[in-house]
């Protein structure tokens, strides 16, 4: 049985994502309001994983949570890629023409702009979650409201789906990651099976630092597959670079990493893990 701790209820994306990377596993979910709620639970016990997203390919980087996993200590361990589809749904004795407000994430509600769009007689209010919004319809007996979560939330709440895949661009995915303490993490994957690092770095405020590091990856045949840069509080014109780099080889990207720490303040492994 495998304990992680997630953002948001049953039904909710995280719980889908979740529950399609540990597929083979038995899951008991930890449901948390918060993302620093994720790492509370993995503190008060070491044992439990989480799984947290980062990056969604519509609203971009979830940055906060960047900057969470960097000063938790935890460690990745895998990556998930979740197609994200939304959904309207309602209480069972609903229909198109008693909905008056709609319910749901501002994310989420920004996602299905269009379809909003369509239906102006809709009060649109946001919410803290997506398949909250649906337990909270369902929990209060609220009718004429309708909630925009994955389908899946439905038959857990007993609501009525009224419309599938509503989500303005059909190509929308979440990535999210697996965490875990560090003490834990070379029992769960294979170091040598790996194929993707997380790092964060901070540079000399020099000209051509960050060029110089790049250079390094790319003799090392190091391929990177994303660069976010942060403002470091209290440092001016300063940052800290997360950046992803995939691999074929773990012993080149170790040395990858040996010959570019010379260049840099400080650095960081966020996790190495198999990446999809």
């Amino acid at each position: 049985m495998k304990k992680i701790a997630i953002q948001g209820i049953k039904g909710s994306f995280h719980d889908i994502a979740a529950h399609q990377y540990f597929h083979d596993d038995d899951v008991e979910l930890i449901c948390c309001n918060t993302f620093e709620d994720i790492f509370r639970q993995m503190r008060d016990d070491y044992s439990r994983l989480g799984l947290m997203a980062i990056e969604n390919t519509i609203a971009g980087s979830l940055l906060h949570n960047y900057e969470l996993l960097r000063e938790s200590g935890m460690t990745i361990i895998g990556e998930h890629k979740l197609h994200i589809e939304h959904s309207l749904m309602c209480l069972p004795d609903d229909d198109w023409d008693t909905i008056t407000e709609v319910n749901s994430h501002p994310v989420a509600l920004m996602q299905c702009h269009d379809f909003l769009k369509q239906h102006p007689n809709f009060k649109v209010v946001e919410a803290e979650d997506t398949a909250g919004s649906a337990e909270m319809i369902s929990r209060k007996h609220m009718r004429g409201h309708a909630a925009i979560c994955h389908a899946g939330a439905a038959p857990l709440y007993g609501m009525k789906v009224l419309e599938q895949g509503i989500e303005d661009n059909k190509h929308n995915y979440t990535r999210f990651l697996v965490l875990c303490d560090p003490w834990s993490a070379d029992k769960l994957r294979d170091l040598h099976h790996t194929n993707k690092s997380s790092i964060v770095f901070s540079l000399p405020h020099e000209e051509g630092s960050l060029s110089q590091v790049l250079s390094i990856f790319s003799f090392y045949k190091i391929n990177l597959t994303k660069i976010q840069s942060l403002p470091i509080i209290g440092r001016e014109w300063e940052y800290l670079f997360y950046v992803d780099v995939t691999y074929d080889d773990y012993v080149r990207y170790r040395q990858s990493i040996d010959a570019v720490r010379p260049l840099l303040r400080e650095l960081k492994i966020l996790g190495e893990y198999a990446g999809k």
